[in-house]
């Protein structure tokens, strides 16, 4: 009885329409692909994410902990000008002052006559007073 069809059915039915026993293959097939979807587009944000870390690794330490404040800003407030900030300051490069300063600097200790050292110069030591 269970192959027993109504007498108005047509002859020809499509693959998708669900048999009496209640297993849907579309159904089956749609879930999988949504959740599929869902991890591939999950995968897609968060590695488009990453993307001005990982261009700041050839930077400097403190360049590098810069945009990953705004970019972690970013991810939790959903504030798209973050990102584009963290991306802005990973594609330019900062130019480098100190070096060029440190080296003013020790040409005018050289013409001075002075050593340069390293470490700042000791303060001299006090004498205990009588009370």
């Amino acid at each position: 009885m269970s192959d027993a069809r109504h007498p108005l059915a047509p002859d020809h039915l499509p693959p998708f329409v669900t048999a009496a026993d209640g297993s849907d293959y579309l159904f089956t097939v749609m879930v999988f692909f949504v959740v599929g979807l869902i991890l591939l587009l999950g995968v897609a944000y968060f590695t488009l994410h990453a993307l001005p870390e990982r261009m700041a690794h050839k930077g400097n330490s403190t360049q590098l902990q810069l945009i990953s404040v705004l970019a972690m800003l970013a991810l939790f407030t959903h504030n798209n000008l973050f990102w584009v900030a963290a991306l802005a300051i990973a594609a330019f490069r900062p130019p480098d002052i100190v070096t060029p300063l440190n080296a003013i600097a020790q040409a005018l200790q050289n013409m001075a006559g002075r050593a340069a050292r390293d470490e700042a110069p000791e303060a001299p030591a006090q004498e205990p007073r009588d009370a």
